[in-house]
């Protein structure tokens, strides 16, 4: 079934990795965005009246910074106007720094039943270096209001200085706290961010330290019983995100919210990057989508590949077949002859061998071509 994702752009502080497109200048809007969020539902939801959506997703910027009571009514909008399953995996992305007992309280009224915690490093030095407003203690704090229920928490690699002591610090401090879901992700620095900079000078981690991390970090979440069943996540049995799988199976989604982006109907929409011209749109009646394109089917085809290789689940080839009525192997021959001995195949499924999953974009690349 497919999913919804909010996006709340607000937060306290850009970090200086952050790429998304948040506004830490601009909080004294969020009431009147979170009106035009609700607005939007309403004009995208009277088209979908025959959906059911199995997932809903808050991310950012940071929503934990905007006052819970517009949380509360986006929930309460969305199931005025959208058809929810009747165990939706709802999600809410937190800092640690914004987090309260009363936010967690209403959150919880709200019916959010899965909460996603920015934890990064265990590292104060670190934290304050990426320019994150909280610490390890606000972390600590933040888990102990979320005791029995579904948490994950973010651990990023690749940090100036962060060594495999600063890693093992880092994730047993996540495990101890009782999270469900470890997100396990290289740092990748971007043009324009205040940390490319440090890339450019070569004060970051190279790839091949980089790899000896992430090698380091698998082996000590195995041994914490997270399994991996996607290149850079991590979960207890049963603690999936199933909001993400959606994504890695090509389900549809849709997106509300400045910048985000939805998947339905074999296109794909983009709203506006812009904000006032996102608040515009909606209070105008209009959609801000600002751009949309048919997947053709070879880029279909190709993207069903690329995002089931990089899980645990692998390609299924009756899967492909039952969506494209043709064999993959033969669709994307010379590539899989090529990285054949990359994969490892099991009845219907073929996987990338598990060393070689780290760099599987490597091994996609070939497939790109068909």
């Amino acid at each position: 079934m497919p999913g919804i994702y909010l996006h709340i752009p607000f937060c306290k502080h850009k970090c200086t990795y952050c790429d998304f497109t948040s506004f830490p200048d601009r909080l004294a809007f969020s009431e009147a965005y979170m009106a035009c969020l609700y607005k939007e539902m309403e004009l995208l939801g009277k088209g979908l009246g025959k959906y059911t959506f199995d997932t809903v997703y808050f991310g950012g910027g940071t929503p934990s910074v905007v006052d819970p009571k517009y949380i509360y009514g986006a929930m309460q909008q969305l199931r005025k106007c959208f058809r929810l399953s009747e165990k939706p995996e709802i999600t809410i992305e937190m800092n640690p720094g914004t987090v309260s007992e009363q936010k967690i309280a209403l959150y919880k009224k709200a019916g959010i039943n899965r909460y996603s915690i920015g934890l990064q490093t265990a590292i104060d030095e670190q934290l304050a270096e990426l320019g994150r407003i909280h610490t390890a203690r606000d972390f600590v704090y933040a888990c102990s209001l979320l005791k029995g229920e579904n948490f994950s928490a973010d651990v990023m690699l690749g940090l100036k200085g962060q060594t495999e002591e600063d890693l093992f610090k880092t994730i047993e401090l996540a495990s101890r706290c009782g999270a469900k879901h470890i997100s396990m992700y290289a740092l990748t620095p971007e043009d324009g961010t205040p940390i490319y900079t440090d890339y450019l000078n070569g004060e970051l981690p190279d790839g091949d330290e980089v790899r000896r991390l992430y090698d380091y970090g698998c082996m000590l979440l195995k041994e914490r019983g997270y399994l991996r069943y996607e290149v850079s996540n991590f979960a207890k049995k049963g603690f999936e995100s199933r909001h993400n799988l959606n994504y890695w199976r090509r389900g549809e989604y849709v997106g509300l919210g400045v910048s985000a982006s939805s998947f339905l109907f074999g296109k794909r929409y983009t709203n506006t990057f812009d904000l006032d011209d996102y608040m515009k749109c909606v209070l105008s009646g209009f959609a801000p989508v600002v751009e949309s394109e048919d997947v053709e089917k070879e880029d279909a085809k190709f993207e069903f590949i690329m995002l089931a290789l990089r899980t645990e689940y692998g390609v299924s080839s009756a899967a492909y077949r039952a969506a494209f009525g043709s064999d993959w192997k033969e669709d994307f021959g010379e590539a899989f002859q090529k990285m054949r001995a990359y994969f490892t195949e099991e009845g219907d499924i073929t996987r990338i061998k598990e060393e070689y999953l780290y760099v599987q974009n490597t091994i996609l690349t070939e497939f790109m071509n068909g």
